[in-house]
This record gives C-alpha cells, sequence and structure tokens, in this order.
C-alpha cells in the first residue's frame, strides 16, 4: 500500500532574539539569522527581513523553475537571476501604514540554454503557478514580472 504525503503541513519555529535587531530562527539543522545594518543599530550578520523576502522570491522562482523544467523535460543550462524591486519604506520607518509594501518586483531569469524561448516561456508559465513566496507577493498585492530569456 503506498504511502499517501500530507498536503498540509505545519512549520514551527521558535525564534531567539538576543538583539533588538537580530534574529535567530533555527530551520532543519540550520541557524537562520535575519539582522540589520550596523547604521541601523544591527550587527550585520545576516540580510533584513524585508531583503530576506526578495531573496526567498529569488530563490523561490529558482526551485521552481527547476522543478517544472525537469518535470517538462526542459534544460535550462546556466540561470541566473535579476531582481528589481520596489520597496514603500514609509511602513517600516513608521510614517504611515502601507499596504502594498513591495509595489513592484521584476525578476530576470537569464537562462544560457539550448532550449527555445517558447520552452521557456512554459516553465515560466508553469513556475508562477507553483511558486509559493510568490503567490504571497501577488496574494499582497505586489505587481510582480517574471521574465524568462534567453541568454547567449
Amino acid at each position: 500500500m503506498a504511502v499517501k504525503m500530507k498536503t498540509v503541513v505545519t512549520y514551527r519555529a521558535t525564534a531567539a532574539c538576543p538583539t533588538h535587531a537580530r534574529t535567530e530562527i533555527p530551520v532543519r539543522d540550520l541557524n537562520v539569522v535575519i539582522d540589520e545594518p550596523t547604521e541601523r543599530g544591527g550587527t550585520n550578520l545576516g540580510p533584513t527581513p524585508t531583503e530576506a523576502a526578495m531573496t526567498a522570491l529569488i530563490a523561490c522562482t529558482n526551485v521552481i523553475g527547476n522543478k517544472n523544467a525537469h518535470r517538462l523535460g526542459i534544460d535550462l543550462g546556466e540561470i541566473s537571476i535579476a531582481a528589481d524591486c520596489k520597496f514603500d519604506r514609509r511602513g517600516v520607518l513608521m510614517e504611515e501604514e502601507i499596504d502594498v509594501p513591495f509595489p513592484a518586483i521584476t525578476l530576470t531569469v537569464n537562462c544560457v540554454t539550448p532550449a527555445s524561448q517558447e520552452d521557456l516561456d512554459l516553465v515560466g508559465a508553469e513556475t508562477s503557478k507553483y511558486c509559493a513566496i510568490a503567490k504571497l507577493f501577488e496574494g499582497a498585492g505586489t505587481d510582480l514580472t517574471v521574465n524568462w530569456v534567453k541568454a547567449n
């Protein structure tokens, strides 16, 4: 009899907060550090919370993009991802409440690949369906654009 995987799981973490700026979060056998730069009173041991959100989007695009490419039999070749992220800092500066702190993000997924542009467009369309972090940003009102580009 095959074992059915759970479709909804619960993640739990208990973070240590050694300073007002640094948060240490154990995840699996790792210790994730989110911190502020020294000029904002941090120790610069990790990305800020907002930088971590942007980098999570980039990483999710890479992981889910590669899973989709593998499933579709498409060779993505060598990938790099560039991000252009607009961030409205008025909220974190506590100037005013901001409904959409990231109004626009554009990712450019550059692939040095034998695949066609049509194949890359298909991977991009499939990835947009399944990238959990992209779904979070879009659900929050971010205008998210992800361009899959055949680079030379």
